[in-house]
């Protein structure tokens, strides 16, 4: 959305666009709870955390908040894997990259070794263990994630060397559920399960978004409740559906977003498919 149309909302940023700064995105209390349980335990102790929900539940915004905050913190080494590789020698490449590890490839010992290292040196130096990110771990292939938790082990697993926060959806909870898997599942220490949002939730996300885009008014009391009532418990089609209202007032520009305007957007998107049906009849 360019600045003029920005103006014309008296808007600071599109509050709808999935690039919101960091300070735009919304927390929950199990969200506060959980990061505060990474920034103050496991960071310091190590160990696997689990982030679970269906698509569009938030889990790439906790991720992002999450990052963000231990980030802040003095000393601490933090890396994320947005798009992990479900090959072994891949996510090698992919973590000496991420920690400044030249590892050769085809060389899984030595790569094992030099990993290792650079986590106990970090450890030593701040008492911290270093937190990998990994968005979509779904898509890792078991064995990666069994080398994840051997490399993440030292002393016969008296102590631990990494901090993982392993995000996903149902599919990465069946796969830790698997035999080969249930000494990592084991190892999970936090949890946070993103369930679809109530109606209130969703609200209190739609006036999060606008207030701290600076227009808590944007939307008219109704349209705000009708997008609730339409979002099926989703963020991600809440925020689609009021974006597309959003681009379709300033195409127009309208300065009033009222209900009208979500019917109009919307009754109009299905009125060809109606008529395209009853011509088929």
């Amino acid at each position: 959305m360019n600045k003029s149309l920005l103006a014309l909302y008296g808007l600071k940023w599109n509050p709808f666009s999935p690039e919101l700064p960091t300070e735009a995105l919304l927390a929950t209390a199990a969200l506060e709870d959980f990061a505060w349980r990474i920034e103050n335990a496991q960071v310091r102790e190590g160990g696997f955390a689990l982030i679970t929900g269906m698509p569009g539940t938030g889990k790439s915004v906790a991720l992002r908040l999450l990052a963000a905050r231990l980030e802040r913190v003095p000393d601490l080494t933090v890396a994320a894997l947005t798009h992990p590789s479900a090959n072994l020698a891949d996510c090698y490449r992919e973590l000496g990259d991420l920690f400044g590890v030249d590892l050769k490839p085809h060389n899984r010992w030595m790569g094992f070794k030099a990993l290792r290292s650079r986590w106990l040196a970090h450890l030593d130096a701040s008492l911290m263990r270093p937190t990998l990110l990994i968005d979509k771990a779904q898509e890792l292939a078991p064995a990666v994630l069994k080398e994840l938790r051997l490399l993440a082990s030292s002393q016969f697993d008296s102590r631990t060397l990494l901090s993982v926060i392993l995000a996903g959806d149902q599919r990465l909870t069946d796969l830790l559920r698997r035999d080969d898997l249930l000494p990592l599942g084991s190892r999970i220490r936090a949890r946070l399960n993103l369930e679809h949002a109530s109606r209130e939730e969703l609200l209190a996300c739609l006036e999060h978004l606008t207030a701290s885009a600076g227009n808590p008014g944007l939307l008219h009391e109704q349209l705000a409740h009708a997008l609730a009532d339409h979002a099926m418990g989703n963020y991600r089609v809440l925020t689609n559906m009021a974006a597309e209202i959003l681009a379709h007032a300033a195409r127009h520009e309208l300065t009033q977003l009222d209900e009208k305007l979500f019917f109009d957007v919307f009754h109009a998107e299905r009125q060809p498919k109606q008529r395209r049906a009853r011509s088929a009849a």
